[in-house]
């Protein structure tokens, strides 16, 4: 039995998140964790110390987390049923796969009524200034937000899953919240969010480089893994380059390159080497590999489980 806990929610939590994805009406723990983080933010953010006060924060707010849901667990662990209930419905709401793509596609769908529309749409799911993007730049950039956050929203989730659980899936998704709100380097969250940033980023070293090398295995391009290295490399994040990375060879296309943020040019390097037109078919072939990298690193748990 204690081997179906462990793996009976990983078939249901995927199959929960191709049918439902992250319906609004529906409750989530990510929203809770926002608006603790908010809170926190508010309070603490000013005067003196900043660093240490976000240090504070985002420790208390990770370990809190975590020991509820392992606390959880083990009150649950002589209700077999309802363990496997619970820890299906909350790794659920850790995975985003099918609201990724659907963000992503409907970006692409405003592309398609005008440009307007498009840079509109992008601005709900990117941090960059989306008001002067052309048609192009709009598709990079929905690509690369596709193939970074299959790291993020998927795969990193799975990994934290494999290793520790629920408690663990959770533990990752606060750390990811936190960096999303607060890990900025602007005067606000220079300091305060230094240490969340810095944990987001370990945190995220392992299963970015696992999603990347999935990605090429799933589209038959492993010869490129070295490749996808050297790439990944060059962007200014230790993470996000290399799912990037991988996706820009799998295309044969380049991401990258300088973009606004908040005001501020950002000359970001290349990433990939054939500077070319995106055409709309494309999407449904990012999409087939964010389905086909997150089904592979699920079967691949299970199995890795079922062998110990």
């Amino acid at each position: 039995m204690e081997i179906l806990i462990y793996i009976l929610p990983l078939p249901i939590a995927y199959v929960l998140d191709l049918i439902l994805g992250d319906p609004r009406w529906l409750p989530h723990p990510i929203r809770l964790f926002g608006n603790l983080i908010y809170t926190g933010e508010k309070s603490l953010n000013k005067n003196n110390y900043r660093f240490a006060k976000g240090a504070l924060l985002t420790v208390i707010l990770c370990l809190g987390t975590f020991l509820f849901f392992y606390g959880v667990n083990i009150f649950l662990r002589s209700y077999p049923v309802l363990c496997i209930a619970f820890n299906s419905i909350f790794l659920f709401y850790a995975l985003a796969n099918k609201s990724l793509i659907q963000e992503g596609k409907a970006v692409f769908e405003e592309l398609d009524k005008g440009i307007i529309e498009g840079r509109k749409r992008l601005s709900w799911i990117v941090g960059r200034d989306t008001s002067e993007l052309n048609d192009q730049q709009i598709k990079t950039a929905v690509f690369e937000t596709l193939s970074e956050n299959l790291s993020d929203g998927v795969i990193a989730p799975l990994f934290y899953y494999a290793i520790l659980g629920v408690p663990g899936a959770m533990l990752y998704k606060m750390i990811n919240t936190l960096d999303s709100m607060i890990g900025y380097k602007n005067e606000r969250y220079i300091d305060f969010g230094k240490f969340a940033a810095k944990l987001d980023d370990v945190f995220n070293y392992i299963p970015s480089r696992i999603t990347a090398v999935i990605m090429l295995i799933v589209t038959g391009k492993v010869s490129k893994i070295k490749e996808m290295f050297s790439e990944g490399k060059k962007h200014s994040s230790p993470n996000a380059g290399y799912p990037e990375a991988a996706l820009a060879l799998i295309l044969n296309c380049r991401f990258g390159g300088p973009n606004y943020y908040h005001g501020t040019l950002v000359d970001k390097p290349y990433i990939g080497y054939t500077n070319r037109n995106l055409n709309n078919s494309e999407f449904k072939t990012v999409a087939k590999i964010n389905h086909a990298t997150t089904f592979v690193c699920v079967i691949g748990i299970i199995i890795l489980k079922i062998m110990q």
